[in-house]
């Protein structure tokens, strides 16, 4: 029993080439397979991923066409867009430009052979800040005004050099050689004014008026009021009054007339008066007033006279 069961293992192996051409003559046959499944997109999957290829190839297509439709239209280069270049001094601009955010800037030039053209449906506001943020000045050009709030305006001439105009807080100064006012109803200084000349065109009348105040002309050396062709005409509602402190007043003229005088009454008795005469003299009360009397061999002129009495 031992014998059989051991079998001579020499005898049992077989070697590798053996086996190839034993199983190559004896054609074995192997069982074949009843379900067979394919591999792959068939039916409308494939049909739905070739439509799907093709709208993002079409889809490309246009995105490129549209690209470069926007490159040509907006002139893209190098050196900016449209009618925006870009330089080492900053940025140029051609034609009419918007903005529709705050636009900051150091400086803002026109061309040399164009004007500088800043227009707004509502205002146009310049705006000047410090380091801080704070704002220091302010222009606002807008339809009814044109505000500027600073510490001191200034007006210089066109070289920059000569100052015209300045104004802050407590004052105004103009330093041109002369400032002409063309209104039709002059100008009206609700405080005092301080200039060496004031004078009237060579066609037009000049005339100082107070209506409801009074008039005062005043200057360390004296003040001059002259008419070179044409009448002089001082007149006032209640008094004129002339005054000198320490010099003279002198009417020097080849004809003085004081009209509208009153006319006193002289008579050598109170019950007699002289109508008759043509000639008359004029006569100061003590008070300053001014009249009238009849001119005799004499001066007719009394201090106890009625128009003194009744000054």
């Amino acid at each position: 029993m031992e014998q059989s069961a051991t079998l001579d293992i020499e005898t049992l192996k077989i070697t590798q080439e053996q086996f190839i051409l034993a199983s190559q003559s004896l054609h074995l046959q192997r069982p074949g397979c009843d379900a067979v499944y394919p591999v792959g997109l068939y039916g409308w999957r494939k049909r739905c991923l070739y439509f799907f290829l093709l709208l993002l190839l079409v889809t490309m297509i246009v995105n490129l066409a549209l690209t470069v439709w926007i490159i040509k239209v907006m002139n893209f280069s190098v050196g900016g867009m449209g009618n925006l270049q870009l330089s080492e001094d900053g940025i140029r601009l051609e034609g009419i430009s918007e903005f529709v955010l705050p636009l900051y800037v150091n400086e803002i030039q026109s061309r040399r052979d164009s004007l500088l053209v800043l227009r707004s449906e509502k205002n146009v506001t310049m705006n000047v800040r410090n380091d801080q943020g704070q704002l220091t000045g302010q222009l606002t050009v807008g339809p009814e005004a044109v505000e500027a709030q600073c510490q001191r305006l200034e007006v210089r001439s066109k070289d920059g050099g000569r100052l015209l105009f300045t104004a802050n807080e407590e004052e105004v100064i103009m330093t041109t050689e002369k400032f002409t006012i063309t209104g039709s109803e002059g100008a009206v200084f609700g405080h005092s004014v301080e200039t060496p000349l004031i004078r009237a065109r060579a066609s037009e009348d000049l005339k100082l008026e107070s209506p409801t105040r009074t008039l005062t002309m005043e200057a360390p050396r004296g003040v001059e009021v002259s008419a070179a062709k044409g009448p002089l005409k001082v007149s006032g509602r209640k008094d004129l009054q002339l005054e000198s402190t320490e010099g003279e007043i002198l009417l020097d003229a080849n004809t003085i007339q004081l009209g509208s005088l009153p006319l006193g009454i002289y008579t050598a008795s109170p019950t007699q008066a002289s109508q008759e005469l043509a000639v008359y003299e004029v006569c100061v009360c003590p008070s300053g007033k001014i009249y009238l009397s009849p001119a005799e061999s004499s001066s007719t002129c009394q201090a106890m006279s009625n128009i003194c009495l009744w000054s």
